[in-house]
């Protein structure tokens, strides 16, 4: 990990889960990180972490909505002007809604698009130039989309989750293309089953296994979830080292992406069949 040596990381979504592993292992592997979320207490307690570790120069931290435009731009500014510039930029942070697309509200709908899309657009919009500037001075320059597993599926009751996240994909792809002989490097990452707070923390209202509370969605999770945080991290700092464009964790992920491939119109049949039952 010794790439990763005084450069500099930037991490949103970093109180909890996958976003506070990536936050404590970049900085562990040399790094300064500029972490982000909503969640001041729990954003506090990660760069507390960090600085008893590494020291307060080691760590920038600061309440941020990706949602708001001006926020992030303004976080970008702070992160530069702190730091000096930028290597790597991870969009992480994201939240679900769980519900038919029958009975979902534009207001579940326009929240869930604000962060997880338009979040990452605001942090890809707001950073991309100083990748840019890092790529053309031969230095490490990459730009990571956390997606899910839900940008290569589609499920019941997660319509506002799979749109949110496909864009997110399309986004990705496209800036890959573009983005070719420049020296910047971009990757997604499509999580599958990582025991994460996300559903205790959604809107949730219905799943497609038919629980109608958020515990019982939570349990359902907790039951096919067979990939911690710091796993998870882990494959993604190994990821853009290698310098990949897409990031998988453990086989269930690589089935899922296998049997849309596959069965484009009945994957979700055979999947059904194949997921584990919360007791």
């Amino acid at each position: 990990m010794g790439r990763f040596q005084d450069k500099v990381a930037v991490v949103t979504g970093a109180g909890s889960g996958i976003g506070r592993a990536l936050a404590l292992q970049l900085a562990d592997a040399g790094a300064r990180v500029a972490i982000s979320d909503v969640a001041a207490d729990a954003l506090d307690a990660v760069a507390a972490d960090i600085a008893a570790r590494h020291g307060d120069d080691a760590v920038l931290a600061e309440v941020v909505d990706v949602a708001d435009r001006k926020a992030m731009h303004a976080h970008a500014d702070h992160v530069v002007a702190h730091f000096g510039g930028v290597h790597i930029v991870v969009n992480n942070a994201g939240v679900a809604v769980s519900q038919t697309v029958a009975d979902l509200s534009y207001e579940d709908l326009e929240w869930i698009m604000g962060i997880n899309f338009w979040g990452v657009v605001h942090g890809t919009k707001a950073f991309l130039p100083h990748l840019q500037e890092q790529a053309q001075a031969g230095a490490i320059a990459s730009l990571v989309n956390v997606a899910s597993v839900f940008a290569l599926i589609a499920t019941p009751t997660q319509g506002a989750y799979n749109a949110s996240k496909f864009a997110v994909r399309g986004l990705t792809e496209a800036l890959w293309h573009e983005s070719r002989g420049t020296g910047l490097h971009v990757m997604g990452v499509y999580p599958c089953g990582v025991r994460t707070d996300i559903a205790r923390s959604s809107r949730f209202y219905v799943d497609p296994f038919g629980h109608t509370d958020s515990d019982g969605g939570a349990r359902q999770l907790d039951a096919v979830s067979r990939t911690s945080p710091e796993q998870m991290a882990k494959l993604v700092i190994e990821g853009i080292a290698k310098r990949k464009r897409r990031v998988l964790n453990g086989p269930d992920a690589h089935i899922v992406d296998f049997a849309q491939r596959l069965l484009p119109e009945r994957y979700w049949s055979v999947i059904q069949r194949i997921t584990p039952k919360a007791g």
